[in-house]
């Protein structure tokens, strides 16, 4: 048994830990089997237990686009160490980072930062909701922005493989103010807001969709969202948690070319450790506590750790704008590599890419939305990611989640991955 001491591992964490895991995708359930666990990581490499070497291409689910142990963020995290881990008092590093996001972010003026993206989506919801005067949001099926109440309704990712989308110990009073309408459907957003005149007060969206697969918006779609928000005084969010500084330092911002009202951030933007922001114009941003009666607050916001690590990383990014074209070709190369095996083989599949994120499907339709996405071959997708693993590949452990490139892998690195999935996609 390859994975011996993982299973050990993961028998004695379910006597402790609920599920034997502290986040559901985890646990392999999706895809069925044992987890892995991890002992450390480097570069592209993940190393387990069982002292496998493995390459990665989830990167923390999008944190570690430079790789995981990034000299620089490690050396500048052990030096911040010792001089204290928490202060819960302002620091001059905070104000270095959010300059920094600024600069880097079009359309923004002001940012605060929280200590994830579920904090970050819930907070500038509210936020929203403060400086319209409305209740209700639209947000879409298939899209993830935490496990806030308010989001756990037709949510993508793990909330589709684990229970019901609408989670049970979600109100009804908070199913009432949350509008659901379909990805890349804009006739079904315009009815939603003919229907509820007046009283919408937010649309929250990922931009690029990343927990149903990476899902890309249809370029009417993505301006008719940003019209019908001025058209009716709507405030419209995009939750970069995935997308932002990975698809470029402006994020999906800047490659769509669409401006967002409130912008939501996590991931890239704590460089590895937790950390969560969302950012706006003054004139929406000034409603925001101190300044204003929308109150957010957090003890261990601004972490000076937390700082550090996303400061090292954004900077790193801007010295080095060749990072995102380097990316972005070595996605292309692996898209192309397996579709070119999946061919071969006389798999039925879809391949979705932005930026340096892809995602596989099993089916013989185009995937634009959550519908599409969930007509996929699961039990194809458990072959798929089980036969990878094996041939020391982690994928993600789900078909409804992306694959996050980062930029230490190497062309060896890709076409070992090609070579592999060869060797198993006859048994598909």
């Amino acid at each position: 048994m390859i994975y011996k001491r993982s299973s050990a591992l993961f028998k004695e964490a379910k006597q402790y830990i609920v599920g034997g895991v502290n986040s559901p995708v985890r646990a392999f359930s999706a895809v069925g089997g044992e987890p892995i666990f991890v002992k450390r990581a480097k570069g592209a490499y993940l190393y387990d237990e069982d002292n496998r070497k493995l390459i990665d291409y989830i990167s923390s689910w999008g944190p570690m686009i430079l790789g995981h142990a990034f000299e620089p963020v490690v050396k500048a995290l052990v030096e911040a160490t010792k001089k204290g881990t928490s202060y819960g008092i302002p620091t001059e590093l905070e104000t270095k980072i959010a300059k920094l996001a600024v600069e880097m972010v079009p359309h923004i003026d002001k940012i605060r930062f929280v200590n994830s993206g579920t904090e970050a989506c819930m907070s500038a919801v509210r936020l929203a909701r403060g400086y319209t005067g409305k209740d209700k949001i639209i947000k879409f099926a298939g899209c993830y922005h935490g496990h806030s109440d308010a989001f756990l309704i037709q949510a993508g990712s793990g909330a589709v493989t684990f229970g019901t989308p609408n989670s049970p110990g979600v109100t009804p009073g908070t199913v009432k103010d949350t509008l659901l309408a379909g990805y890349n459907n804009l006739d079904e957003v315009k009815s939603i807001i003919k229907a509820n005149k007046d009283e919408i007060a937010a649309i929250i969206l990922e931009p690029v969709a990343g927990n149903m697969g990476c899902i890309i918006p249809e370029e009417s779609f993505i301006k008719g969202l940003r019209e019908l928000c001025d058209e009716h005084d709507i405030v419209l969010i995009f939750d970069e948690v995935m997308t932002g500084f990975r698809l470029a330092k402006g994020g999906a911002q800047e490659t769509l070319g669409i401006k967002a009202d409130l912008v939501c951030f996590g991931k890239v933007i704590g460089g590895g450790l937790p950390v969560g922001a969302f950012a706006g114009p003054q004139h929406i941003m000034s409603h925001l506590a101190p300044e204003g009666p929308v109150y957010q607050a957090g003890t261990l916001s601004g972490n000076p750790l937390a700082m550090t690590a996303g400061y090292e990383t954004l900077k790193y990014l801007i010295e080095h704008p060749e990072i995102y074209h380097s990316l972005e070709e070595k996605t292309k190369y692996l898209h192309t590599g397996i579709e070119k095996v999946l061919n071969k083989h006389g798999v039925e599949h879809q391949i979705n890419r932005y930026g340096s994120m892809l995602s596989v499907h099993f089916t013989d339709e185009p995937v634009s939305d959550f519908e599409s996405a969930a007509k996929g071959n699961n039990q194809k997708f458990k072959d798929y990611f089980h036969g990878m693993l094996k041939q020391s590949v982690y994928l993600p452990p789900s078909a409804f989640e992306s694959y996050f490139l980062n930029d230490a892998l190497t062309y060896e690195d890709l076409d070992y991955t090609i070579k592999a999935l060869d060797e198993i996609a006859i048994s598909l």
